[in-house]
């Protein structure tokens, strides 16, 4: 079944160049079937969203900034959020900010049930990243969309500017999760691999590191292994990995 997802923008602190691959981005995940986004439409940093709107029917909600110093989106945003939540319209939330102040919105949402999906900025606090299932940097989204306008000119290299590097840090979470995955031969499941590094670390995706999946990348690392064996139940091959 497609997950109903409950899309809330923070328009305060998010950029709208890449709004339509965000909403690409979130159709992977379920559908949207709720579209907000907040913030004092009278101000005019915000008028780059207002072209962005109605191309991807996204609802404004005004939000008039009543206490300099308070950021009055938030308390909008969290407050339509519960509403949401109590409807039983969504199975799952798609919070876009960058904001650690939606740190306990992500948590009592999913002690609810919801799936809760994050997009925001690398400059995102940590406490805000864990709190949800899965968390997408816009940057990545960024390099996917200047990467497809100059595809034909692009080499390898400009391709993957601006990509976080594989560090030692990146190397012993992959083989710890399989290690803790792996049968009496030192195999596991490479789509289990993947699972389980998206619950320890939500922001874990290969795009980071310039990889649109996670197999490239493992096969990009020396200490790893791949083998790809017969499906039996559907003609796709099933690939595991192991640690040299």
């Amino acid at each position: 079944m497609d997950i109903k997802l409950a899309v809330l923008i923070d328009g305060d602190n998010i950029p709208s160049a890449y709004v339509k691959e965000m909403m690409e981005e979130i159709a992977k995940y379920g559908n949207p079937t709720i579209k907000r986004i907040y913030g004092d439409w009278t101000n005019p940093h915000l008028v780059k969203w207002k072209t962005v709107l109605l191309e991807n029917a996204i609802t404004p909600i005004q939000q008039y900034g009543y206490t300099t110093g308070k950021n009055a989106t938030d308390s909008a945003m969290i407050i339509d959020a519960m509403d949401i939540l109590y409807s039983e319209k969504v199975n799952g939330f798609c919070i876009v900010s960058s904001d650690s102040d939606f740190t306990r919105l992500a948590t009592r949402l999913r002690e609810a049930g919801m799936q809760v999906f994050g997009i925001g900025e690398k400059k995102t606090p940590n406490p805000f990243i864990v709190a949800c299932d899965k968390f997408i940097y816009i940057e990545i989204l960024k390099n996917q969309a200047n990467a497809n306008e100059t595809e034909s000119s692009a080499t390898p290299s400009t391709k993957k500017s601006n990509v976080d590097k594989i560090t030692p840090a990146v190397i012993q979470l992959i083989a710890t999760t399989i290690s803790d995955l792996a049968d009496d031969d030192g195999w596991a499941f490479l789509g289990d691999v993947g699972s389980l590094l998206q619950k320890k670390q939500p922001n874990f995706d290969a795009r980071n590191f310039g990889f649109q999946k996670l197999t490239p990348l493992i096969k990009s690392i020396d200490k790893f292994e791949i083998e790809q064996r017969e499906n039996q139940k559907g003609r796709f091959k099933l690939i595991y990995v192991k640690i040299k």
